[in-house]
C-alpha cells in the first residue's frame, strides 16, 4: 500500500529480458533499509525488489515485471536511462499526505495539453474509455505513481495542476505533450461503481 507521495527519483541503470525483464534501478534509499521481497512503487506500478545493493557511493535495486505488466503499463518504454518517480511501501504509523493507492495499475494515458498557469502547470490528459467513469472532479487520482486532484473531467479527458514543488520532486518537471502514463484510479471511485452496479 502506498500514498502517492514520491520520495525519490530513480534512473534505470539496466534492462535484462529475461523469462521476465529485470530492472536494475539507482536511487537514495539505503539497500540496509530494504527488505529483499519488499514493495517499492515504480512510476506507480508496485514491484518487488528481488536484488539490492552498493556500488561506491550509487544505491540500487532490482525488480522483474512480467510480460503482462510490460503489456499493461509504461514499463515497456523503459530503457537505460529513463527516470522513474519512486515511493517506498506505507507503514503503519506513517502519514497518509496523498490518498490510499494500491500501485496496481489500471491502464495507460497520454499527455495531450501542457499550459502555464500562475506558478503552477495545468495538465490535459486522456484515457481509455472503461477508466473515464471513476474520474470525477475534485477526486483523486494517481499518475505515474504521484496523487493527484483531478480539476476538471470531458469524457475521456481530465486536468490536473501540479505545483512547482510537486514538478520539483518527482517526474513532472520533465513531462512532455504525448507522454504516456500510468493511470491508478481511486480505489474508493472503484468500490462507490461497483455498489451502484448492484442497485
Amino acid at each position: 500500500m502506498f500514498t502517492g507521495i514520491v520520495t525519490d527519483i530513480g534512473r534505470i541503470r539496466t534492462v535484462e529480458p529475461r523469462g521476465d525483464t529485470r530492472f536494475v534501478i539507482e536511487t537514495v534509499y539505503d539497500p540496509d533499509t530494504i527488505a529483499m521481497g519488499a514493495s517499492i512503487a515504480c512510476s506507480g506500478c508496485c514491484l518487488t525488489v528481488v536484488d539490492k545493493g552498493r556500488d561506491g557511493v550509487q544505491n540500487w535495486f532490482a525488480v522483474d515485471a512480467s510480460q503482462e505488466t510490460l503489456n499493461c503499463t509504461i514499463l515497456g518504454d523503459w530503457r537505460a536511462g529513463t527516470p522513474v518517480n519512486l515511493e517506498r511501501a506505507l507503514k503503519v504509523g506513517d502519514e497518509l499526505g496523498g490518498h490510499i493507492v494500491s500501485g496496481h495499475v489500471d491502464g495507460v494515458g497520454v499527455i495531450t495539453g501542457i499550459a502555464t498557469e500562475g506558478d503552477s502547470r495545468r495538465f490535459s490528459f486522456n484515457i481509455p474509455k472503461e477508466l473515464a467513469k471513476f474520474v470525477a472532479p475534485k477526486g483523486s487520482i494517481t499518475l505515474n505513481g504521484t496523487s493527484l486532484t483531478v480539476n476538471e473531467v470531458s469524457g475521456t479527458s481530465f486536468g490536473v495542476n501540479i505545483i512547482p514543488h510537486t514538478q520539483q520532486v518527482t517526474l513532472w518537471g520533465f513531462a512532455k505533450t504525448g507522454d504516456r502514463i500510468n493511470v491508478e484510479i481511486d480505489v474508493l471511485a472503484r468500490y462507490v461503481a461497483r455498489l451502484n452496479e448492484e442497485d
